[in-house]
C-alpha cells in the first residue's frame, strides 16, 4: 500500500514536472504589503512605497516592480535627518535590492551625497522591529 501511494506521488511529480509550476526564478510581480526585518520597514501599494532604515525614512513615488531575475532599482526621496527632531531634509536617492522567496534584500543609496544605507533583509507579511525611532503606520481602511 505505501510503495503503491510512493509511485502515484512520483508518477503525478513527474507529469507535473514538464508544467515548471514550482518554477521559483518566475517574475515576482510587483511588490506590495509590509515587509519587516530589524530596524528596517517597507510599506507598498500600487503606486508607492514607504520606507524605514533606522531612524530614518523615504518615499519612493511608483510601484516597484522587479525584473524577471527580482531585481528593482527606482529612484526616490529620502531622510536621514528624521529622528529625534525632524529637519524634512529630503535627498534625490536610488531604492534598490532584490525580491526572492518572501524576502526582500533593500538598499538605499543617496545620489546627492556619500550616504548608503542597508543592506536591509525584509520579509514580506512580518511587521518591522523598530528600535527607539517609531514607524509610520498605513491608516486602516473601512
Amino acid at each position: 500500500m505505501i510503495l503503491r501511494s510512493v509511485v502515484s506521488v512520483a508518477a503525478f511529480a513527474a507529469l507535473l514536472g514538464p508544467c515548471d509550476l514550482m518554477n521559483s526564478s518566475q517574475p515576482p510581480g510587483p511588490v506590495f504589503g509590509t515587509w519587516g526585518g530589524e530596524n528596517a520597514g517597507l510599506m507598498a501599494d500600487d503606486t508607492s512605497a514607504h520606507v524605514h532604515i533606522g531612524c530614518t525614512y523615504g518615499n519612493v513615488h511608483q510601484q516597484i516592480v522587479p525584473d524577471p531575475s527580482g531585481k528593482f532599482d527606482v529612484p526616490g526621496e529620502h531622510n536621514i535627518t528624521a529622528h529625534p527632531v525632524d529637519r524634512g531634509i529630503l535627498h534625490p536617492a536610488r531604492f534598490s535590492g532584490r525580491v526572492a522567496d518572501g524576502w526582500m534584500t533593500l538598499v538605499v543609496t543617496l545620489t546627492d551625497t556619500a550616504v548608503t544605507l542597508g543592506p536591509v533583509q525584509l520579509a514580506y507579511g512580518k511587521e518591522p522591529r523598530m528600535g527607539p525611532c517609531p514607524i509610520c503606520r498605513v491608516p486602516k481602511r473601512n
